[in-house]
């Protein structure tokens, strides 16, 4: 029988691309949503994590849970209510799932999860690793009180991955998308002082690195998951528009402008997050983009 994943937040930019590669590796994949799937190959059991209904029948089978649930960060501005939103879908949606697990008989073995490297909110030059403080900022707390709804699963015996992610860099969605269209438009320019760390991982990494973490039984806790060649705001942007063959002329946009449009909200844009990932890559992990311009030359130029 092939190894079975559920995957939460499966609609998602990164939970498709690693359906389809999980597909094409031979798993068997299922999605839990708010929603009816369209992939004739993946059985989607639908729940509703406000309501706390969650349809038993997704633990079938299933060896593998991969946590990718949660409202988008940048969606929209943070007022007190939208916080909430951002919390509650993360961690409110593996309580749910542990519930069930803890009430129905089921083959889970594994738990892995996505964290974000918001965990370490903005740290200036500082070369951040798995063990480096949290903050007392949303982002960070967001961040915590995630990882520590998914640490629940340890008292199952679960073996918990936790991934600290950084700025997926996709074609299709996500801060690229954001960054690049000013860019074609001829309107490009780098965000405050565009001195802030911008820890990125292109897409396929991203998968690859899950994928990997499936394999490697031994893999446990928490790994930041970003390239070891983090740039700042200014390379990344200079880079896409050289990707894209657009000139670069106007100023940087200013942090107060910045601060005054987007409000609390303005720390993911003028943050600056360097992370270390020396602990995946001793763990065996190999990149295959791990330089920007590989990355946005398989980005862009790819069929």
């Amino acid at each position: 029988m092939a190894h079975r994943i559920l995957i939460t937040g499966g609609s998602g930019n990164v939970g498709k691309a690693l359906s389809f590669a999980l597909l094409q590796s031979g798993y068997e994949v299922c999605h839990l949503s708010r929603s009816k799937g369209k992939t004739p190959d993946i059985a989607t059991f639908i729940w509703d994590v406000n309501a706390g209904e969650i349809d038993e029948r997704c633990l079938t089978g299933v060896q593998t849970i991969i946590h990718l649930a949660g409202a988008g960060i940048a969606d929209s501005r943070w007022t007190n209510k939208r916080k909430k939103e951002i919390i509650d879908s993360r961690t409110q949606s593996i309580s749910l799932l542990y519930a069930l697990m803890q009430r129905k008989e089921n083959e889970v073995k594994t738990v892995i999860s996505a964290s974000a490297s918001g965990f370490y909110s903005s740290r200036g030059d500082k070369l951040l690793d798995e063990l480096s403080s949290p903050r007392k900022d949303f982002m960070s707390k967001c961040c915590q009180l995630w990882e520590q709804a998914v640490d629940k699963g340890a008292e199952m015996d679960l073996r918990i991955v936790k991934f600290r992610t950084g700025v997926v860099l996709d074609k299709t969605s996500g801060a690229l998308v954001k960054i690049a269209q000013p860019i074609k438009l001829g309107l490009g320019a780098a965000l405050g002082s565009g001195k802030q760390w911008i820890s990125w991982i292109e897409l396929s990494d991203v998968v690859k690195m899950y994928i990997f973490a499936i394999e490697n039984k031994d893999l446990n806790g928490v790994f930041n998951m970003a390239t070891p060649n983090p740039v700042t705001n200014q390379q990344l942007t200079t880079s896409i528009a050289k990707q894209l063959h657009k000139p670069l002329w106007l100023p940087s946009v200013p942090a107060f402008a910045l601060k005054l449009a987007l409000g609390e909200m303005s720390l993911v844009v003028l943050g600056s997050t360097k992370m270390d990932v020396s602990k995946i890559q001793k763990a065996g992990f190999i990149f295959a983009y791990a330089d920007l311009k590989s990355a946005l030359k398989n980005i862009y130029e790819s069929v």
